[in-house]
């Protein structure tokens, strides 16, 4: 899967829970979750569930923490993905 069908997926998966819709349309690799779209703490757990069935992967709480950005997760998924 490449980096732009994760990152358009994501996009996706996050919308939703976006407070700063205006921010998704510069969504990439850089865009932070809590500072650019605004999604607050609780919706991040719903972020990450739904990446977690949209990918069928399972991420950790190590891994969690470290979803910051979209690249971030796009690194994560992709690591997953590979089994690792």
């Amino acid at each position: 899967m490449s980096n732009n069908d994760i990152l358009e997926k994501l996009k996706i998966i996050v919308t939703p829970y976006a407070q700063e819709k205006s921010a998704l349309e510069n969504f990439g690799e850089e865009t932070d979750f809590i500072n650019d779209l605004q999604v607050n703490s609780a919706n991040l757990v719903d972020v990450v569930l739904d990446v977690e069935d949209e990918f069928n992967i399972e991420i950790d709480n190590d891994s969690m923490d470290g979803m910051l950005t979209a690249g971030d997760a796009r690194e994560i998924i992709q690591r997953k993905l590979a089994g690792e």
